[in-house]
């Protein structure tokens, strides 16, 4: 049983001060233990009905100061619970001897011999109460098949009473006979390596039904520290005792009752150490230790604990920790700004507006000019131009006035007065994520109905976005962050919102001629796409698929991305890239982004300083922050690997060239202590 415990409290009681009760203070000094000393019994007794201490010695060599037996009976009539502590150091004598050496063995044996025994057992009585209360069935034997202890889930499983079963020998239970001839052998092996073993095995009810159950079979290690082999609660024959190795005790714990494919995997790999070389089996138990985690695809977070700025990038990216947003209304088509008009095609865009689209299929396209010249609505001229090209308008078999319509709700729901999460970086996503669809390799691998919706999702998704991340928000206890429970509170809204607004009026309802499977499977392509861009999963998607993709890649050349879970791996890390891909921009409108996403960052940090609120990224103050710290450490941690996966894929060696070149400007600026976007002799290039 591992058990955490304070240091032991130690409180000396000594009248008067001496070589003796000195001995003891620097031997405790020693131990690392906190000691109190008392002169009078009354402020013994208040010391320790405050402190509780594990250990009292008292000075009983003088009657003429005070009767150390009448001092503990007055703190057991004041606490009755305080005498088993007492005991713990009053039935012990000690001959005087002011060494510290001396004082400090006593001291020592006096813990390993009595306190930490009766701390274990006063946990056991905690565990015990806990088993009585849990849910899960539980059957504790011991090393001679003796039953010891069942929990009354278990009596209520198995249709036992208590006394019926303990005292009993396992194979006095009736067995089932569903089980494979081989478990047992299997089950053996695993507990031969002193392993946990479990899977799916059937019992006998005391009625004669069979039960399936998911059981757990733990080996307890026995005094001394060595593992006993248990034949657990199979019949065995003695004769196969192996290597004088017994388990003192099994504990199994009934669970599920359908068997779950990771199980199914541990049981394999459990069969698979039967016969392997000892490093081989070593390092299956590595590989079984791992499979048992939460986190499969998840890095531990604290190898970049050193650095700040990838801590906080971490902390305020990757966990869901909004004010309350007030005005935030949400605009439908009667209430738009009609104060500069949009064509009814996109042929009729003006000509300034024409000529730079003329270049949107460019991964240099300049999306800040085309804010410009729209009056910071671009996402209703680019979208247009966009989707003609992708004949979206022929997929959902609607106008293209309805998607003018759509364009126009869609972004007038987005919030100019965000620096950075605007229509214009919404925008900037579609242009990435329709340059990624005309890669040869996305392009086959994905059919009409996912470019479309892959298109919807990125004009889509950061729509009403508050300027605040989802750690802000459920700081600050949002309505949104509690409608969403605090779990991917922002992408949630963006989508539950996006087919609000669409359905809601016909005018510029994109999907009301769609059939209803057609347009299901549409709607959850986009709502899945637009919750992958949510950094808590980051690497989960990221590790997905490269494992399921990239690698199959090196050594199988038969296409299987047509297969309906790599499509969706491959759109969740189109959108994904698309979202993230200001760093692989060239180098002037990736400074420009990264002065927007810190602007917006410097606003919440001095919003949660101004309302009281936990800064979830302390490096971005604006103050202090170093922007270029801050580009590199979010390069390192979360762009560069995903790039590199997704160059693998789709092949993308100028978006490559461009975030090398990036990296070393904020390298350089790093080295030269510049805090800002440039060095100050380039202040006056770029937009």
């Amino acid at each position: 049983m591992r058990l955490t415990q304070d240091p032991i409290q130690v409180l000396l009681i000594f009248a008067k001060e001496d070589k003796q009760s000195d001995g003891f203070w620097w031997a405790c000094n020693k131990a690392g233990y906190r000691c109190n000393i008392a002169r009078t019994p009354e402020s013994a007794l208040e010391c320790f009905l405050d402190k509780h201490h594990e250990i009292i010695i008292i000075d009983h060599r003088n009657h003429r100061h005070f009767d150390a037996e009448a001092t503990c009976r007055s703190a057991g009539q004041e606490e009755a619970s305080v005498l088993p502590l007492l005991h713990a150091g009053f039935n012990r004598r000690f001959l005087e001897n002011n060494s510290i050496i001396a004082c400090y063995n006593e001291l020592i044996q006096i813990e390993y011999g009595e306190v930490r025994s009766q701390f274990k057992l006063r946990a056991c009585n905690s565990v015990f109460t806990a088993l009585e209360h849990c849910h899960e069935a539980i059957e504790i034997t011991s090393e001679d098949h003796i039953i010891q202890y069942v929990n009354p889930a278990f009596e209520q499983m198995m249709g036992y009473q208590k006394g019926e079963l303990i005292g009993k020998e396992l194979t006095e239970l009736p067995k089932s006979d569903r089980n494979h001839a081989d478990l047992l052998d299997t089950i053996n092996t695993c507990i031969k390596r002193g392993k946990e073993w479990q899977g799916v095995y059937y019992a006998r009810r005391k009625s004669g039904d069979n039960i399936q159950q998911h059981v757990k079979i733990t080996p307890v290690t026995g005094q001394g520290g060595s593992i006993f082999k248990k034949p657990n609660s199979f019949p065995f024959n003695a004769a196969t005792s192996l290597q004088n190795h017994r388990y003192s005790s099994i504990a199994r714990i009934h669970s599920m009752t359908i068997e779950a494919p990771i199980t199914k995997v541990i049981n394999i790999i459990n069969s698979a150490q039967e016969n392997s070389p000892v490093t081989v089996a070593e390092a299956l138990d590595r590989v079984l230790e791992i499979l048992q985690t939460t986190e499969l695809y998840s890095p531990q977070l604290g190898t970049k604990d050193d650095d700040p700025h990838t801590c906080d990038l971490v902390g305020g990216l990757m966990t869901d920790g909004l004010k309350k947003m007030s005005g935030n209304e949400y605009v439908f088509s009667k209430n738009m700004n009609q104060s500069q008009s949009v064509p009814v095609t996109i042929t009729d865009a003006p000509p300034c507006i024409a000529h730079l689209l003329d270049n949107e299929e460019s991964w240099d396209f300049n999306i800040f000019e085309l804010e410009t010249v729209t009056n910071k609505r671009p996402l209703v001229y680019l979208g247009l131009k966009i989707f003609s090209r992708f004949g979206v308008c022929e997929f959902l078999s609607c106008s293209e006035a309805t998607l003018r319509t759509w364009f126009q709700v869609i972004e007038a729901n987005y919030h100019s007065s965000n620096s950075y999460h605007n229509s214009t970086h919404a925008a900037d996503v579609l242009h990435a994520t329709a340059f990624f669809l005309g890669k040869d390799r996305v392009k086959g691998s994905l059919d009409h109905l996912d470019q479309v919706a892959a298109l919807i999702a990125a004009t889509v998704h950061d729509v009403d976005h508050p300027g605040r991340t989802n750690s802000f928000l459920c700081n600050a206890s949002s309505e949104l962050a509690v409608l969403y429970n605090d779990t991917a509170v922002l992408e949630s809204h963006h989508t539950a919102l996006a087919f609000q607004l669409t359905t809601k009026e016909n005018k510029c309802n994109i999907f009301k001629n769609l059939n209803r499977n057609h347009y299901r499977t549409l709607r959850q392509a986009i709502i899945d796409m637009v919750l992958a861009t949510e950094m808590t999963k980051h690497f989960e998607h990221v590790n997905k698929f490269v494992n399921s993709i990239i690698k199959p890649m090196s050594s199988d050349e038969s296409n299987s991305n047509n297969f309906p879970d790599n499509q969706t791996l491959i759109k969740r890390m189109m959108i994904k890239c698309a979202d993230v891909a200001n760093p692989c921009r060239p180098l002037e409108l990736c400074i420009e982004w990264a002065g927007r996403i810190s602007e917006e960052y410097f606003v919440q940090t001095d919003e949660e300083k101004k309302q009281g609120l936990p800064v979830v990224m302390p490096v971005f103050d604006r103050n202090t922050c170093s922007i270029p710290k801050s580009q590199i450490s979010f390069i390192d941690y979360f762009i560069m690997d995903m790039f590199d996966a997704w160059d693998a894929f789709a092949y993308l060696p100028g978006l490559m060239q461009h975030l090398a070149n990036n990296y070393k400007h904020w390298k350089k600026l790093d080295e030269s202590k510049s805090r800002s976007l440039r060095l100050p002799s380039e202040n006056n290039l770029g937009s």
